[in-house]
């Protein structure tokens, strides 16, 4: 028989992944409590108690699959020996996440427009945003002496940008392609990159 931790992480995970399909399939505003609850096999009671809101839930989702391209991109860069390999560790996360879940870009996008017309939710995408900037920034200087100001910005929205005509027509953005543009932002400033960070 389960331990009471073992039901409550089991509730979490089946909550967490009703809530990836219906957000995906439904939108932000468009998935109701009661529905991720019922998908999920569970009570809406179940989700406030783990994640106090559907925006909670929400949150939630994206930090866990945030944490595993983090993850993912960490490893490919520590492992690039030319810059090339660096960049396309970061569009790899992206256009193949990890673990193969596509519905966390999808969702990316079904926030943006949700946080236009939710204060919570700009307010949270504003700050995870601002830290995935100053990563990327930080990161690139290991590599790049004269950065481009506000390239953090820019890499994560042409990254956003790629993935989406990528959906819209996969031959149209290779992955050479994807890999060609960000480097050129990049490397606007400064044509002389260090060999290895």
């Amino acid at each position: 028989m389960p331990s009471q931790e073992e039901r409550r992480a089991e509730t979490r995970a089946a909550l967490l992944d009703a809530g990836a399909t219906l957000f995906a399939e439904r939108g932000i505003a468009g998935a109701s409590v009661d529905a991720i609850a019922r998908a999920a096999g569970r009570t809406s009671g179940a989700l406030y108690d783990h994640f106090g809101s559907k925006e909670g839930l929400l949150f939630a989702l994206l930090e866990g699959w945030v944490g595993d391209a983090a993850v993912a991109i960490a490893a490919e860069q520590a492992a690039a020996t030319t810059f090339d390999e660096w960049v396309a560790a970061m569009w790899h996360a992206v256009a193949r996440p990890p673990r193969g879940d596509r519905r966390w870009i999808a969702l990316e996008h079904e926030l943006w427009a949700y946080a236009a017309q939710d204060e919570e939710a700009r307010r949270y995408l504003a700050k995870r945003y601002r830290a995935a900037w100053a990563g990327v920034a930080e990161a690139a200087s290991q590599w790049v002496d004269d950065l481009p100001e506000r390239i953090g910005p820019t890499v994560i929205g042409l990254l956003f940008g790629l993935e989406m005509m990528r959906r819209v027509d996969p031959r149209a953005v290779t992955d050479a392609v994807a890999v060609r543009a960000l480097t050129s932002v990049l490397t606007a400033n400064d044509r002389h990159l260090h060999r290895s960070p």
